[in-house]
């Protein structure tokens, strides 16, 4: 097997877990005192909002600026605009908080009226009491109705067309405030999840003793990761959840590697103390654990230069888990499996010596 690091180091990787500690408690409390300041960014799947895809010709000189101008006289003044595609091609997406905006007065959209079906309440009431009726009800949370949502997107289509250009909305998804709550739920449910399922796991496969190790060390990573996005100002969305949960099936295989071999080296030891088996087992294993973080940090960050605004949340969500996982590996998850490894151990050999001498 090709190493980077000789066999036979002896790095003292335990002896500085308290300073280690004191590192990654000081990152996860700068992110809860960020939160105050900064808030938590939520993108539209989790809070809701509105997405659209345009497409503008090839040879058009349309930028995210001149869309963020045009969106600006139609009233939609806080929207992220993202080109993706390579080359010639203008595609462009276009996310905003809430429903679509009325635009009024834009040339070429149908009047509200002519969206309403003969018989419903909008030809009944009238163009303006069926605006009025749909503006309350995005005010108050509520959903607007296909009909009325295919008569917005007609009227910003109009506008935009008006200020730069030809274009084609390719697709447009809604998420609503209730489907938003829904998702977040739902994510932090599939975390913890995946915390209990990894503690059943290791507690399984190795001893019980060993789980919360490898859950603490997850645990942290997840932290670490929510802490640098919090003070970066990005957006918790549903790539950041995927990228999450890949963190922690990468952190627990990387632990996993490392706890084998200190169960290996703890059946061979005679005398040796507990803290320098793991130390041995943890320079044993560096040049693998170097290898393997370092081939997906490579990957990841190509991706972050390269791959383009689409799929950079994930990728920078990827690029710092790897780093945290790689740290928690060594510093957060052998000194807790060490630390419950001599409290219950010595216990447990505590109760046996008196056992033995009663009788």
């Amino acid at each position: 097997m090709f190493q980077i690091v000789p066999p036979d180091t002896h790095f003292d990787f335990l002896g500085k877990r308290r300073l280690a500690s004191a590192i990654s408690l000081a990152v996860i409390l700068i992110g809860v005192a960020a939160i105050p300041i900064r808030g938590i960014r939520t993108g539209i799947d989790f809070s809701g909002g509105t997405e659209l895809q345009l497409r503008f010709e090839p040879g058009s000189e349309v930028n995210e600026g001149a869309i963020r101008g045009a969106l600006d006289d139609a009233g939609v003044g806080d929207a992220d605009v993202i080109r993706f595609g390579v080359g010639q091609t203008r595609e462009y997406l276009v996310r905003m908080a809430g429903e679509l905006p009325l635009v009024e007065g834009a040339a070429g959209a149908p009047p509200a009226a002519d969206a309403a079906q003969p018989g419903t309440s909008g030809e009944a009431a009238g163009p303006g009491a069926a605006g009025a009726e749909a503006e309350a009800a995005a005010a108050a949370g509520g959903e607007l109705s296909p009909d009325e949502r295919r008569v917005r997107l007609a009227a910003l289509e109009a506008v935009l067309e008006s200020r730069i250009g030809p274009l084609e909305v390719e697709r447009v998804e809604f998420v609503g405030p209730r489907v938003g709550a829904e998702l977040r739920r739902d994510g932090l449910f599939a975390l913890v999840l995946s915390w209990v399922a990894i503690l059943g796991y290791v507690g399984f496969r190795f001893s019980v003793r060993y789980g919360p190790g490898a859950v603490v060390a997850l645990v942290h990573d997840v932290l670490v990761t929510c802490a640098v996005w919090v003070v970066l100002g990005f957006e918790f969305d549903l790539q950041v959840l995927a990228a999450l949960l890949t963190i922690i099936g990468y952190s627990v295989n990387d632990t996993i590697v490392i706890f084998d071999r200190v169960r290996e080296n703890l059946s061979l030891r005679t005398r040796r103390e507990l803290e320098d088996v793991v130390n041995r087992s943890l320079n044993e294993t560096l040049s693998r654990t170097l290898l393997t973080a370092g081939t997906v940090f490579l990957s990841c960050l190509a991706l972050v230069l390269l791959g383009g605004p689409v799929i950079r949340p994930f990728s920078l969500a990827m690029l710092i888990g790897v780093l945290a996982g790689t740290y928690s590996t060594i510093y957060i998850a052998a000194p807790v499996m060490i630390w419950l490894e001599e409290r219950y151990g010595r216990r447990r050999a505590g109760a046996g010596a008196g056992a033995a001498a009663r009788a």
